[in-house]
């Protein structure tokens, strides 16, 4: 965990019980201790403090775009270049990596744009059949001509869970092109070059719609 990460914290309100969601960084850290900024309330987007021994879950993208969880606590706030709050440093055995580095795919459609890097093909926007860290699927417009091994660059916008949209970008290479039996065709994409902000967005993305799609089934 690097000094810049973002942490996802998910606390339990002590009167009704409700999931409160909050997002920080990591400001600094020692052998014993992380430091992370005032976290933002995802849901009124207002700064907020934390009481001392307020125990929360901690979800973050590691350095090998896993997905890592763990339990802490506030342990005392601090004043560096920022205020500051101060959480415990848990032992590597109680770090739980929740998303293994194989990337997870997910069956969602969200706006992209592709072009061509050649431009061999007129660009044109449609939707994806699924998207993962490592590539996604497309459904191919009527009269898109778009070819296996040709290269093109994708833009992604994804809808996240605070109400933002990121927009991604990343050079694809088009490994299949598949014609269903109701005559619908999608190509399937490997990114080949993306920024690591950009596949850190996109794990994110995917991650809250597993989430989603488990407090669906819980419910």
């Amino acid at each position: 965990m690097n000094i810049g990460t973002v942490l996802i914290l998910e606390t339990k309100e002590p009167i009704t019980n409700k999931t409160r969601k909050l997002r920080c960084k990591v400001i600094e850290k020692n052998k014993h201790y992380i430091f992370i900024d005032y976290p933002i309330d995802e849901q009124t987007k207002k700064s907020t403090s934390l009481p001392k021994k307020t125990p929360f879950t901690v979800t973050y993208i590691g350095s090998d775009q896993s997905v890592y969880s763990f339990r802490s606590e506030i342990v005392d706030k601090v004043k560096l270049n920022v205020p500051g709050l101060v959480i415990n440093i848990p032992e590597p055995d109680k770090i739980k990596r929740i998303q293994r580095r194989e990337y997870v795919r997910i069956d969602v459609a969200v706006d992209v744009s592709i072009h061509s890097t050649e431009e061999s093909f007129a660009p044109f926007s449609t939707v994806t059949a699924d998207v993962s860290g490592g590539g996604l699927s497309v459904i191919l417009p009527r009269g898109a001509t778009i070819e296996e091994q040709e290269m093109v660059d994708v833009w992604l916008v994804l809808p996240m869970q605070t109400g933002d949209y990121q927009y991604v970008y990343a050079q694809s290479e088009v490994i299949r092109v598949i014609t269903s039996d109701n005559s619908v065709r999608t190509a399937s994409l490997k990114f080949t070059s993306i920024s690591t902000q950009n596949r850190q967005h996109i794990i994110r993305f995917c991650f809250e719609k597993q989430r989603e799609a488990r407090n669906k089934e819980l419910s």
